[in-house]
């Protein structure tokens, strides 16, 4: 057996890896009705001013991102994404909701639109910064 060590992940290589550990949790998981999800804000112009991009997985929907442009900031824009893609969720059958802010990022405005604190790391990822985890019932 070799182990190699190396900071270059290729495309296939992740895929190789990818594809034994989900032959691995068929086993438990059904992956079959796990979904992309994209809930995009354009101006006049086409222009993205916000989105979210998240995954429904099982019963749940994990944000893995979310933006608001500047200038939209403070105007409702992120809070009525939020309630879109939460909308598709429950549609979807979903029943909770995951987010992972920094401490620099959007506490509060998650914790604005219903989401509980449920984990926060200290000195992720670097010292004095926090990771924080959400969770929200729907």
């Amino acid at each position: 057996m070799r182990i190699d060590v190396t900071e270059v992940v290729t495309a296939e290589d992740q895929e190789e890896l990818l594809t034994g550990l989900r032959e691995y949790n068929s086993q438990f998981i059904d992956i079959s009705d796990w979904h992309s999800l994209g809930v995009y804000a354009r101006d006049e112009s086409g222009k993205m001013r916000g989105g979210l991009i998240g995954k429904r997985k099982g019963d749940w929907l994990c944000i893995d991102f979310l933006w608001v442009c500047k200038t939209t900031r403070g105007t409702g824009l992120g809070s009525q994404i939020i309630r879109d893609a939460e909308a598709r969720a429950k549609e979807w059958g979903c029943s909770h909701m995951l987010v992972d802010t920094a401490s620099f990022q959007a506490l509060p405005f998650y914790q604005k639109c219903g989401f509980t604190l449920k984990l926060s790391l200290d000195d992720f990822p670097y010292a004095g910064m926090q990771r924080h985890y959400l969770s929200k019932e729907i």
